[in-house]
């Protein structure tokens, strides 16, 4: 079994397409499909589904993915003890999602390749429901959190911001000049928020069911860039944390109204597998999202 086959499965498996691991290993496509059917003949068993244009793993695959991350981390680890004072190379997989990445995460990569331009960074955007289990597949070595605080006994878990939420208008929404509100301020109107299933989402459906509101008109987005468009053009209420706004707030094109939503403590947090070998790699890029972050 060749180390190269096994990083090649290893690409795939995390992008789950033979044209962008074959971009990220600097192969053409025809080398990748070549090294994982050997793989599959060596094994003996299939590793991908391969349903039309769709690539996903089969349960011999995500096995067998558990134990080639496991093979490369202790290869990775031999490496950095040979070349202990040498500068950091390899590759790094972070997800998050959308909004961390856009207003986070930039500040963070461009702090860590600064320092080691050696490394390969590749980061997957993915939906907050996602990101721990991509830990526990071993598809991400370090991921961040838009979330509650998070409490696990397979992860270890560093709150980094604790973000704040607030409701957004355009100029000349009538709430806009409002410097208090009531919940009777709120009938009729709506708010445009993230889709359910989204964890701030749930709090704020119980923040106001809490208030004694339990009939309210929505129009859900999938991002957040949408929800503020939409905002500023005035078609309702957006909820949204402080940190996605703060251009549009200052440009004033969106007011920040005086209203807090009940029972709201959501943090950024850092998390990786708590069994999985803290690199020098991931060392470095943990400390530097603590210093970005701690500075936000």
């Amino acid at each position: 079994m060749e180390l190269r086959h096994l990083l090649t499965f290893r690409t795939v498996a995390t992008t789950l397409n033979f044209t962008r691991a074959a971009e990220v290993l600097s192969y053409v496509p025809s080398n990748v499909t070549m090294q994982i059917k050997a793989l599959e003949g060596e094994l003996g068993v299939p590793l991908f589904d391969r349903l039309g244009k769709q690539l996903s793993l089969t349960t011999a695959g995500e096995r067998f993915l558990t134990h080639v991350q496991d093979v490369l981390d202790k290869l990775e680890e031999a490496r950095s003890a040979v070349h202990r004072q040498e500068e950091l190379s390899g590759t790094l997989t972070i997800s998050a999602n959308e909004v961390l990445c856009a207003y986070r995460l930039p500040g963070v990569f461009r702090l860590f390749r600064s320092r080691h331009p050696g490394v390969r960074l590749i980061f997957r955007s993915v939906p907050n429901q996602l990101l721990k289990p991509s830990l526990y597949e071993g598809t991400a070595d370090v991921v961040f959190l838009l979330d509650e605080p998070v409490r696990s006994t397979g992860l270890t878990v560093e709150p980094l911001v604790e973000e704040t939420f607030r409701l957004f208008v355009a100029p000349d929404h009538p709430l806009a000049a409002r410097s208090a509100l009531e919940l009777g301020d709120f009938h009729h109107e709506v708010f445009l928020t993230n889709e359910k299933g989204c964890t701030y989402r749930t709090m704020f459906d119980r923040g106001f069911e809490q208030e004694g509101i339990d009939s309210i008109t929505y129009l859900e987005f999938q991002n957040a860039e949408a929800i503020k468009q939409c905002a500023m053009a005035g078609i309702g209420i957006a909820f949204l944390p402080e940190v996605t706004t703060k251009a549009e707030v200052a440009r004033g094109e969106l007011i920040t109204l005086p209203w807090a939503v009940a029972d709201l403590e959501v943090y950024t947090q850092m998390a990786w597998h708590k069994d999985k070998w803290v690199s020098p790699i991931i060392e470095a890029f943990i400390e530097a999202s603590r210093e970005v972050m701690s500075v936000s």
